[in-house]
């Protein structure tokens, strides 16, 4: 048993050195494993590295050029988010700087606005804005919202307390209803915190799908399969563990590396804790190299198994959940959901990363990485066969 046992371990060995000396050799391996990811990182945390935009570009049409006006202009251009960058003489001029994608919105004030105001007579102020854009085009409305209903507050001050009503009944009249607010887990509506810890993972994982893919198919397309078989021992198992085994040590490290980066130099939320960061980073490089695996073990060919996965990979950024809620969906793409591993590893950060809830309630989904991870035990004998007789067609 111990001669048998140290056999197989020398022959792990054997294989993963031999794995490394491909690696080395081979650029593709440290372009995807290494510098991408890097790139990528560096490139989503900081493309949104203010935590959401600022200043974004409105127009504003005064007609009633009054110091009312004026002081509404300059409020709304005091927000964060919004900055008035031109002022037009008709809707007319304003609709078409924003057709041609100059400004993101524009607010309305007509003629005679300041005196129907001071004389109760409820006037129009408009406001026009796009939603080709969701993002810009959601905070623009809260903003051009917000001034008007200032305007509108303050108007309603200034009267009442020319009839003598008291701050505290002023108060009472314009909001009746005190709202108290409370974002939980991420109070500053950092964008950042939203979307990097879902873009950034869900590429790192397309590029362990295409290599692991890409890692199997040179086998066959170089005819190094029976020699890397060799190398093993004629041990299909032996040989796949010491071929992954460098690949899983990189993508531990960049995956552990990006956490490292966000939680600890960025400082991300991060209230779940060191373990369940370190147990999350390792089921997704195994669930995703366990995919990548058994789709090249379902089709032994690297152009189609490297595109299937470049396919799942994409269609994941939908299935997450971030842009669209699953629970808002059809219940077939619901279930379809379950069929996509950054999917799983999204909803335990959600949960216990960003929430800090206990991962038992993610269990269900820390089960379905686990099973990702182990799908390649159920097409190793076809994947065993390809290597031995398999013929490579370009």
């Amino acid at each position: 048993m111990t001669k048998n046992t140290n056999s197989l371990l020398k022959s792990l060995w054997a294989t993963a050195c031999r794995e490394c000396g491909l690696m080395r050799h081979d650029a593709m391996y440290a372009v995807c494993l290494v510098l991408f990811p890097i790139l990528v990182t560096i490139f989503f945390t900081t493309l949104m590295g203010e935590g959401q935009p600022e200043d974004m570009p409105i127009g504003v049409v005064d007609l009633d050029r009054s110091s009312t006006s004026r002081n509404i202009s300059r409020r709304l251009d005091s927000f964060q988010s919004s900055r008035v960058v031109a002022r037009y003489e008709s809707v007319e001029e304003a609709r078409k700087a924003m057709q041609r994608g100059e400004i993101y919105g524009f607010l309305y004030m007509p003629k005679g606005m300041s005196s129907n105001l001071l004389a109760s007579r409820q006037p129009k102020m408009s406001f026009y804005y796009t939603m080709s854009s969701l993002t810009a085009g959601s905070l623009v409305y809260r903003d051009m919202k917000t001034i008007s209903t200032l305007a509108s507050a303050a108007v309603g001050q200034a009267t009442m307390k020319a009839k003598g009503a008291n701050d505290g009944q002023i108060m009472a009249f314009l909001q009746p209803i005190q709202v108290d607010l409370h974002q939980i887990s991420n109070p500053y509506t950092n964008y950042n915190v939203y979307l990097s810890t879902m873009l950034v993972p869900g590429v790192l994982m397309l590029f362990m799908f295409l290599v692991t893919a890409y890692s199997m198919g040179t086998e066959l397309k170089f005819s190094r399969s029976n020699d890397w078989l060799s190398t093993a021992g004629d041990n299909i198992v032996v040989a796949v563990a010491g071929k992954m085994l460098p690949q899983t040590t990189v993508s531990l490290a960049i995956m552990y590396g990006y956490m490292a980066y966000i939680y600890g130099i960025l400082h991300f939320p991060c209230p779940g804790g060191l373990g369940v960061l370190l147990l999350t980073g390792l089921l997704m490089v195994l669930s995703a190299e366990g995919f990548g695996m058994f789709v090249f073990g379902l089709m032994p060919s690297m152009r189609m198994s490297m595109s299937v996965c470049s396919l799942w990979a994409v269609l994941s950024f939908s299935m997450v959940g971030t842009a669209f809620p699953v629970l808002s969906m059809d219940a077939s793409l619901q279930a379809l959901s379950w069929l996509f591993p950054l999917r799983h590893y999204f909803v335990i950060y959600q949960t216990s990363i960003f929430n800090d809830y206990p991962l038992a309630d993610a269990w269900t989904h820390v089960v379905a990485l686990a099973a990702f991870a182990t799908l390649p035990i159920i097409i190793l004998p076809k994947l065993g066969n390809a290597m031995r007789n398999y013929v490579y067609i370009p």
